[in-house]
């Protein structure tokens, strides 16, 4: 068991080896290998997923790490949102044909449920395979959850699985609404008051 106090702010310098981890960890993700179903896709277009969508973290030190680079969880702090741009031209550019505007449908619907007011967005969270069920995922979520309380702000994330979505709600997350387009497995917006 990881105990929170294990738990660091990742260094600029360790981005590759923090992406590494998030690819490994998203590997069988149901939405992820929706969108990238040919495997060497994937591993090619989804590290530049996480640059796009979560890499804010690193330069904002709200990247954080277990012992070992197990897990890895990048929040961005109120008034940091991810690069939207660059993810709408990874899809177009990696995506197959027939899934872009699936794709592009499920960022809008995300989009719209996306809090308003001030709020930590968590865009990813994984841990390494060979380490899950050790309690690296919470002890990462209990890590930055301590802040969200201390400045008195909600937390949001979306959920790609119903694993995740359990492990979510034990730290406090309630579902706020269904994302799906097409036939792409279900993803859960969550908020955390």
């Amino acid at each position: 068991m990881v105990v929170q106090e294990s738990i660091r702010t990742a260094g600029v310098a360790e981005i590759d080896d923090c992406l590494r981890t998030l690819t490994a960890a998203f590997a069988d993700d149901p939405v992820c290998r929706w969108g990238w179903p040919a495997r060497e896709v994937y591993a090619a277009a989804f590290p530049r997923f996480c640059r796009a969508f979560g890499g804010a973290a690193f330069p904002a030190g709200t990247a954080h790490v277990a012992p070992d680079l197990e897990g890895a969880a990048l929040w961005l702090a109120p008034g940091s949102t991810p690069d939207e741009e660059a993810v709408m031209a990874l899809i177009d550019e990696t995506a197959e044909q027939r899934l872009r505007a699936p794709l592009f449908s499920i960022f809008e619907q995300m989009d719209a449920f996306h809090p308003r007011e001030p709020h930590w967005h968590l865009p990813l969270i994984g841990v390494a395979p060979s380490s899950q069920g050790r309690g690296i995922g919470s002890a990462l979520l209990r890590h930055a959850l301590e802040e969200c309380d201390r400045a008195g702000l909600p937390a949001y994330l979306e959920a790609t699985s119903p694993g995740n979505a359990r492990l979510y709600e034990r730290h406090g997350f309630r579902a706020i609404g269904r994302i799906q387009a097409g036939d792409s497995p279900v993803v859960l917006p969550m908020l955390r008051r």
